[in-house]
């Protein structure tokens, strides 16, 4: 099951949770065999149910927003929504968290971490400006669906933009772009993320196309479903009859793994897409844990780098078993968090995006 809109907008707002949300838990427990935090721990009250029944406390006033115990765990939460899929009830945690952190992390209390990425991504014109100096896909104006360029990927993967603009000449892109607004509604500015989105959504009208999982979820949750979908969802849709090329590697078909983007899986129930291309220009193989966090988790990796790293680290080790040539990510956050601990263990795998993938299947260009 997977959860695309936000609370209904004519739910009665309590003072900090939605309740009707609130209510929804019938605290059945199905999540937290799912939850990354509470299978770190063992501790109840580092997974969704404890974590709710922390909310419910803090909306009948019982605790207070500042005690330590709901400021732990409203940053140890990774967001990954990994309880969404699980949850019986149809439970939107990812809602209620953003609704918690939102009053959770005001003045003082949210990270400086976080304050300092989302004025980072109000400039807007410095991510226009590097992103030109990087080589990431130039604007061009065509009848078919916006590309979303996104504010870090375009500057740390420049690549991924001009690849899919290589590989689908019917997307426009244009590059007075803004963010789309999910770094600050993951951390504690929700009403300027919906607004920011609404923005891109003028900015970009009709549809958008995104290389980024993160950021497909929460536009998809603000703009509406039909409006948004991430490359390998765009791509099964308008499937060509054309071959889709091959990847080697030492003279035979490269064996490749996927990592999967939380928000894109739990969110939008997008997952088969990206394995069906992957199955089409390489031999596949699946990571018994690709549904699970890989600790990048937005700005996660940055605010609590120890307990991102204890996740990373059981995911290179996972990755490092399965015996591939390359590990494909479908967001830019993910893709970063692989690559710094690929390189931290000196694996000799490759952590690449999946448009710069299918761009080197099409190509012939060897691993």
């Amino acid at each position: 099951m997977t959860h695309e809109g936000r609370a209904s907008k004519e739910a009665p707002q309590a003072t900090i949770f939605t309740q009707t949300l609130l209510d929804q838990c019938i605290s059945c427990g199905f999540c937290l065999p799912a939850c990354p935090t509470y299978a770190l721990t063992g501790d109840e009250s580092a997974s969704p149910r404890g974590r709710i029944t922390l909310m419910r406390a803090l909306q009948a006033g019982s605790v207070a927003p500042d005690d330590p115990a709901a400021q732990e765990q409203s940053s140890f939460c990774l967001g990954c929504r990994a309880c969404e899929p699980v949850c019986p009830a149809g439970v939107q945690y990812g809602t209620l968290l953003e609704e918690w952190r939102a009053t959770q992390w005001v003045g003082r209390r949210r990270p400086l971490v976080a304050r300092a990425l989302m004025a980072l991504a109000r400039q807007q014109w410095l991510f226009r400006a590097l992103g030109v100096m990087r080589g990431t896909a130039r604007e061009r104006s065509t009848d078919g669906p916006h590309l979303m360029l996104g504010c870090f990927e375009r500057v740390l993967f420049p690549a991924v933009g001009a690849a899919a603009t290589e590989l689908l000449p019917e997307l426009c892109v244009t590059s007075r772009q803004g963010c789309c607004g999910a770094l600050h509604a993951h951390n504690g500015k929700l009403e300027e993320g919906r607004r920011m989105a609404h923005a891109l959504g003028e900015q970009l009208p009709g549809q958008i196309v995104t290389t980024s999982g993160g950021c497909a979820a929460h536009l998809a949750a603000e703009l509406g479903r039909p409006r948004v979908a991430e490359f390998s969802e765009y791509v099964a849709a308008t499937a060509s009859e054309d071959s889709p090329g091959e990847l080697r590697v030492d003279g035979r078909r490269a064996r490749v793994t996927l990592q999967d983007s939380c928000h894109l899986r739990n969110g939008l129930g997008v997952w088969r897409e990206p394995r069906r291309l992957l199955e089409e220009v390489a031999d596949f193989v699946e990571l018994p844990d690709a549904d699970g966090c890989c600790g990048a988790a937005g700005s996660y990796s940055l605010l609590r780098r120890r307990d991102s790293w204890r996740l990373l680290q059981k995911k290179i080790a996972s990755i490092e078993e399965a015996g591939v040539d390359l590990v494909v990510a479908v967001n830019p956050g993910c893709l970063r968090q692989l690559k710094t601990g690929l390189r931290r263990s000196r694996s000799q795998v490759e952590a690449i995006h999946l448009v710069e993938a299918i761009r080197r299947a099409l190509e012939g260009t060897a691993v």
